[in-house]
C-alpha cells in the first residue's frame, strides 16, 4: 500500500492490487467462496436440476438450520483457542428436557423454551468454569460432558422417544411467515413469472437484503479509500457483489415459489448479523480475537482472558440449546439418539469456513458458508443416492483438504 506525501491534509492513496495477486493474498476469504459455487454447480447438473429446486432449497434450510445456530457459537469457541466436543450432547439432552417438560408434563412451550435456553447456557457456564478459570483443557473438560449429557438424554427418556408436539412448539422450526403483502399482488407475480404462486414477502425480502448487501460494501469501500487501506480491484468488487446479490434474490425467489420464508430462516438470518456484528465491530469481538492469537499476549494487554473464556463457552451452551429445540420442533419427538455425532459437522463446519486450527482466525459469513457447503454436500449426495459410507469418506476428505489449505496459508504467509 502506497499513500500520498507527508501532507496530513492529503487524501489517502491507495494501490489496488490486480485481480490475480489479490485473490492470491486473500485465498483463504474468497476460496470458499468459489467452493461453494462450483460444489452446488457440480450437484445442479448430475441431479437434473434438483438441488435447486424450490421445494429441495426450503428442506436445505430446514434440515442444517441447527447445524448453522451452533456453528455461529462454535467460531467463537475456536476463534479463542479452544473447542467443544458436547454441542451434540447438549444438544440431545435440551430436546429431551423439552419433551418431557412439554409431553409428560403438560407445560407450556414458550415457559419450556426460556427453561431450556437457561439450562443451556447453565450447562455451557460450567464448562468454561473448568476451561476458563481452572485451565482444565477445552477438549477434556467438553469430552465429559459429551459422556455426560449423552447419559443425561437416556436416563431423562428411559431408552424411549418422546413426542409428538404441539403446533405451538413445532412452528418454531417447521413454520413459515405469512405473506404481509396483497393476494392480488402474488397472483400478478406468478402471471409474470410463470408460477402457480409467488410469495411476495419471501421475494421482497430478498431484494432488499440484495440491496443491503450491496449498500454495506459501497460504504466500506468508501471507508477504506477515506483512510487509505488497500481495497479489492474495482471488477473484483463489482463481480463479487452482483454474485452474492444475485444469489440472495435467486434463493428468495425459490421459496418465494414454495411457502415463503420458513421461521427457522429469519432466527440464522437475525443470529448471524448479531454475531457477525459482534465479531467484527465491538470491542469484546476483537478481544476474543486477541485471546485465541496470543493468550499471553492478550492477557499482558490487560484483557481479561478468564472472563472471555468463560463467556464464550456459556454462549455456546445457549446456542446448542436453542438447536436442540429446533432440532426437537422439526423431528416432532425427543430420541435418545438426537444429536450424535452432530458436534463432528459442526466443528467440520467452522474449520471448512475458514477458521483455524489454533485460534484467532475466522469469521461468522465463513462458519455459516462452511456449514451450507457441508448441507449440499450431504443433500447432493443423498439425491444422487450415494450411501451413507462413501458419505462420511467424502466429508472426512473435504474436512482434511480444508486443514492442509489452512496450514499451506500459513506456511504461505509466514
Amino acid at each position: 500500500m502506497e499513500l500520498a506525501d507527508s501532507d496530513t491534509n492529503a487524501t489517502p492513496v491507495v494501490k489496488t492490487k490486480g485481480i490475480g495477486e489479490y485473490i492470491s493474498s486473500h485465498l483463504r476469504q474468497y476460496g470458499l467462496l468459489f467452493a461453494l459455487i462450483a460444489v452446488m454447480a457440480f450437484f445442479e447438473v448430475v441431479t437434473d436440476g434438483t438441488l435447486l429446486r424450490a421445494v429441495n432449497i426450503t428442506n436445505l434450510l430446514l434440515q442444517n438450520s441447527y447445524i448453522i445456530i451452533m456453528a455461529l457459537g462454535m467460531l467463537i469457541v475456536i476463534v479463542s483457542g479452544n473447542i467443544d466436543l458436547s454441542v451434540g450432547s447438549v444438544m440431545g439432552f435440551i430436546g429431551a428436557l423439552a419433551a418431557v417438560m412439554i409431553v409428560n408434563y403438560g407445560q407450556s412451550p414458550y415457559i419450556t423454551m426460556i427453561v431450556c435456553l437457561a439450562i443451556g447456557g447453565l450447562i455451557g457456564a460450567a464448562q468454561g468454569y473448568w476451561v476458563a478459570y481452572w485451565k482444565i483443557p477445552s477438549f477434556i473438560v467438553t469430552l465429559a460432558g459429551m459422556l455426560v449429557f449423552r447419559g443425561l438424554s437416556l436416563w431423562l427418556l428411559e431408552g424411549q422417544s418422546v413426542g409428538p408436539f404441539p403446533k405451538e412448539f413445532q412452528i418454531i422450526a417447521t413454520g413459515f411467515v405469512p405473506d404481509m403483502f396483497p393476494a392480488g399482488m402474488g397472483e400478478e407475480l406468478a402471471d409474470l413469472f410463470g408460477a402457480r404462486k409467488v410469495n411476495v414477502l419471501a421475494l421482497a425480502t430478498g431484494v432488499v437484503a440484495a440491496a443491503l448487501v450491496v449498500w454495506i460494501g459501497m460504504r466500506q469501500r468508501a471507508q477504506n479509500k477515506a483512510y487509505g487501506i488497500e481495497d479489492e480491484p474495482t471488477s473484483f468488487f463489482i463481480a463479487r457483489n452482483v454474485i452474492i446479490a444475485a444469489a440472495l434474490v435467486f434463493v428468495m425467489f425459490k421459496l418465494s415459489l414454495f411457502r415463503g420464508l420458513p421461521n427457522v430462516l429469519i432466527t440464522m438470518g437475525v443470529l448471524t448479523i448479531i454475531y457477525a456484528f459482534i465479531t467484527e465491530t465491538t470491542t469484546v469481538g476483537r478481544r476474543i480475537y486477541a485471546l485465541g492469537g496470543n493468550q499471553k499476549a492478550a492477557k499482558l494487554s490487560g484483557i481479561k482472558t478468564e472472563r472471555l473464556t468463560f463467556l464464550a463457552f456459556t454462549n455456546m451452551g445457549v446456542l446448542a440449546a436453542a438447536a436442540g429445540l429446533v432440532f426437537a420442533a422439526r423431528l416432532n419427538t425427543a430420541t435418545p439418539k438426537a444429536g450424535f455425532a452432530l458436534e463432528l459437522d459442526v466443528i467440520a463446519a467452522v474449520f471448512i469456513g475458514g477458521a483455524s486450527m489454533s485460534g484467532g482466525v475466522g469469521t461468522i459469513i465463513g462458519a455459516v458458508v462452511g456449514a451450507f457447503l457441508m448441507g449440499v454436500l450431504n443433500n447432493g449426495m443423498s439425491i444422487m443416492g450415494i450411501g451413507i459410507d462413501y458419505q462420511q469418506m467424502i466429508k472426512g476428505l473435504v474436512l482434511l483438504a480444508a486443514v492442509i489449505f489452512d496450514v499451506y496459508n500459513k506456511n504461505k504467509q509466514g
